[in-house]
């Protein structure tokens, strides 16, 4: 069992060296249409996951309807970023969004229609539903994030914060791990791991904030960013504000973790998917961030309009 152990963290450990690279360059120096390119690829594939998922609790969903109504928002999003404006408007995004999301159930129901059995028709539009407003929105807000002021700088914040609070809490939870948080949803999550969660994204978040202009200048000398896409203010921010901000991205992460796990749990297996070694399927690398990406975008949207 320890070897099989070890093998696990050694493909966890190598998919995260190839991929790391990649969504980082994406995030800081792809134009915003690549990166919603990208999202949209992964909103389809962690979407076929969940539908997947959703045959194990006896649903026949929508696949190819959710697909394209999914596809068809992205597309949105990359012709927007595609055109040469300093910043896709937040009020804009907020307006197709929820125009969007509010459209969902009839667009679904509509093709519930052609169900062979009217039974059929609800469960799969509240499964479409639910896998446009809980995985394509969540996303949809990442690429949004992107076009605001220091959008980059606030992704790699996001993704820091994420991922550090997500590795402490694996290393401390298998390593002193006592009490568990939810038995039946996810017996390995421990409160133990959580706190060390906890303390991984407030330490990393106020660091990454303390030295905001050395990070977005080192990114600038690379070439990797525009000077809008970081912090370059001689004022440092509060440390207050940005500890609460870090510690709600945190518990965000992991209720979006923890909800996951639920859904799993109901349908009775262990991982979304296989893509991923050593990580699973791609709804379950990107589970933390689909709460905590709205968090962080409400966050900085509000400082925008402020």
């Amino acid at each position: 069992m320890a070897d099989s152990g070890g093998f696990e963290l050694v493909k966890r450990v190598a998919t995260a060296v190839v991929l790391v690279p990649v969504v980082l360059f994406l995030v800081l120096r792809a134009p915003v249409w690549v990166l919603a390119a990208f999202a949209a690829l992964v909103v389809v594939l962690a979407t076929r996951e969940f539908l997947s998922l959703s045959q194990h609790y006896h649903v026949r969903p929508f696949f190819s309807a959710t697909y394209v109504y999914n596809g068809v928002y992205f597309a949105a999003l990359a012709i927007a970023g595609g055109i040469e404006k300093p910043l896709l408007s937040t009020a804009g995004f907020v307006y197709s969004t929820a125009f969007a999301a509010a459209l969902a159930p009839f667009i679904f129901l509509t093709v519930g229609m052609t169900c062979g059995s009217l039974r059929e028709a609800l469960p799969a539009a509240a499964v479409s539903t639910l896998a446009f407003t809980y995985i394509a929105l969540p996303v949809g807000f990442l690429v949004q994030l992107r076009q605001q002021w220091a959008g980059a700088f606030y992704l790699f914040y996001l993704l820091l914060v994420v991922w550090a609070g997500d590795i402490l809490a694996y290393f401390i939870g298998r390593a002193l791990g006592r009490h568990s948080m939810s038995p039946r949803v996810s017996p390995k999550k421990t409160w133990e791991g959580a706190a060390a969660s906890l303390f991984a994204s407030l330490s990393v978040g106020a660091l990454i904030f303390d030295h905001a202009r050395e990070i977005s200048q080192f990114f600038l000398s690379l070439h990797l960013i525009q000077p809008r896409d970081g912090m370059f203010s001689l004022e440092k921010p509060s440390l207050w504000p940005i500890v609460a901000l870090s510690g709600a991205v945190n518990l965000a992460a992991q209720l979006g973790d923890l909800l996951e796990s639920l859904i799993k749990r109901g349908a009775e297996v262990k991982d979304s998917g296989a893509l991923l070694p050593g990580h699973g399927g791609m709804l379950d690398r990107i589970d933390a961030l689909l709460f905590a990406a709205p968090v962080l975008w409400y966050y900085a949207a509000v400082r925008v309009l402020a």
